[in-house]
């Protein structure tokens, strides 16, 4: 049991880097990811993964494969991809989703086209994939910054975070921060996905926000054990993946991103809110 689970992390430094980043992201953005389920933006979160391709390859271009360019790049491409749908939304007759749709799928082109004109099919896949096993300390320091400003921001607006998840009308009406918060919010899931770009690239980089949030849907309704579930949930997705990965030789990204899909898989089938409880419930209630 030691040689499986515990020895790859304690024997090997790049397994620990890969352990304390991915962890790292799931603290940070399960809770985001739970805010984008709950204000039906769950495909928004997939639209900017994509969006900051583009940024992305610039940094790769002209810096070649280092993490602070890189950053740079991606959030300044989520940020005008989030600016520029909104804009659409707020000033056509094209709704918003419509408009983030097309905005993403011109930059996923864009940056896969500058990726492959100075780059090999090498440096593709890890803009792509990611690479968690690579994971440096300037990664790592990046990657835990992104997790102490999100989870302080969500500290600061939460109260508003909330109401804008249960009625956005009705808080725009009674406080000017609606509009705000929104941008503030869409700012928090660009970041979480940019730190999520370094460990597990663009494609993946929503996985992790999205599978633990929906997974923990199936168990509760309440707002807070709910955060803590996604929390959880993506930690041991973290850490199955990894161990999956070492052990198999399997891609570490997807390794990850799998073992959260399995777990929502299980959570819809036996969650306290799956089909064999909903199904329990329908057949008490006929025989009650």
């Amino acid at each position: 049991m030691y040689d499986f689970l515990i020895a790859p992390f304690a024997d090997f430094a790049f397994m620990r880097s890969a352990l304390y980043g991915s962890l790292a992201l799931a603290l940070s953005s399960c809770p985001v990811g739970v805010f984008l389920m709950l204000r039906r933006m769950s495909l928004t979160g997939d639209a900017m993964a994509h969006a900051i391709l583009p940024g992305a390859a610039t940094g790769f271009l002209l810096f070649g494969l280092q993490i602070v360019p890189m950053t740079i790049g991606g959030l300044i491409a989520g940020v005008v991809v989030a600016l520029g749908a909104g804009a659409v939304s707020r000033f056509t007759i094209q709704k918003e989703d419509a408009s983030m749709a097309a905005f993403y799928l011109i930059s996923l082109a864009l940056g896969v086209l500058m990726v492959s004109v100075r780059g090999s099919s090498v440096d593709l896949m890890h803009v792509l994939f990611g690479t968690v096993l690579a994971l440096n300390n300037d990664a790592l320091t990046l990657i835990g910054v992104i997790t102490a400003i999100t989870l302080f921001t969500l500290a600061i607006f939460w109260r508003a975070l909330v109401a804008e998840c249960l009625d956005p009308l009705f808080l725009r009406s009674v406080s000017r921060f609606g509009t705000p918060v929104h941008f503030i919010f869409l700012a928090l899931v660009v970041l979480n996905l940019v730190g999520g770009f370094q460990a597990l690239g663009t494609l993946l980089s929503v996985g992790l926000m999205m599978l633990p949030a929906a997974a923990a849907r199936f168990w509760t309704v309440r707002l807070e054990p709910m955060i803590a579930l996604a929390i959880l949930i993506g930690a041991v997705s973290c850490v199955a993946g990894l161990l999956i990965s070492y052990h198999f030789s399997l891609p570490s990204g997807p390794a990850i991103i799998l073992s959260a899909g399995v777990i929502y898989l299980a959570s819809i089938v036996a969650g306290t809110r799956g089909i064999l409880n909903s199904r329990v419930r329908h057949h008490r209630h006929r025989t009650a």
